[in-house]
């Protein structure tokens, strides 16, 4: 019954992506920037329905109140799907997202994602991706928006870390701006590379910001890392017998 109730979700999630993307492909341009933000959160939220419904998959979060400034810097860590869909649901708006280049190309999907105003990293051009995220990080800074970046880069399994990237940190360090760092644990109910969907509750916890004026990049990156990683580390993990017997 897990996978089945997974693999209904999975339809779900692929026909509210057809659903969303066709008319946004077409018609997001005129779209205004507020509606923009509306409909990613209602597709995120019709998701976030479906896998609680479907799959028993729930969450809860903690710290929302540390959202006090009208823009900032979210560096999150990277476990899971869940993440990237719930965060448009979760966190203020506007968003901005860093993503890989190759996400653009994804048929309909990639079409609405341009509409959003992501900043398309090739991961290989080396310090071009990384003026490109500056440049247009500060950019969006600017415009008030929330540049979403998981330092990581990409999804980790539960109880492993990632090397975390200096892009976000850097962007910190030129805009002075603040840093909320988020902890979670979605990988242990939606793990990489695995279509089951485990029922359960994810603990989203967003941390104080991080003050980052005075710093440096490596020294912004490493207290970001050192909170991350202590409250994951506190959180529930991997539970192979409970997902035995939740199978």
């Amino acid at each position: 019954m897990l996978t089945i109730r997974s693999l209904a979700y999975l339809l779900v999630m692929a026909l509210s992506v057809a659903l969303y993307s066709v008319p946004l492909g077409l018609f997001g341009w005129a779209i205004p920037d507020p509606w923009l933000s509306r409909i990613g959160r209602q597709w995120a939220q019709l998701n976030l329905i479906a896998l609680r419904s479907l799959c028993g998959l729930r969450y809860r979060v903690t710290g929302l109140e540390h959202f006090t400034g009208d823009s900032g810097i979210v560096l999150s860590k990277h476990q899971s799907a869940w993440e990237t869909i719930a965060f448009l649901a979760i966190l203020p708006t506007p968003q901005t997202w860093v993503i890989k280049q190759e996400l653009l190309r994804v048929p309909l999907f990639g079409w609405s994602l341009t509409r959003f105003r992501p900043i398309a990293i090739d991961r290989s051009a080396g310090r071009k991706a990384v003026r490109q995220l500056l440049d247009q990080g500060a950019k969006a800074l600017e415009e008030g928006r929330w540049v979403v970046i998981f330092p990581e880069g990409t999804r980790v399994p539960a109880g492993q870390r990632g090397r975390y990237g200096l892009g976000g940190a850097m962007l910190a360090e030129r805009t002075g701006r603040p840093v909320v760092p988020i902890a979670h644990n979605a990988g242990v109910f939606w793990a990489r590379r695995d279509v089951r969907k485990y029922a359960g509750v994810i603990e989203v916890v967003i941390g104080p910001p991080i003050e980052t004026r005075g710093l440096r990049a490596t020294e912004i990156n490493r207290a970001v890392e050192e909170w991350i990683e202590e409250t994951v580390a506190r959180l529930p993990g991997p539970s192979p017998k409970g997902r035995l017997e939740g199978s």
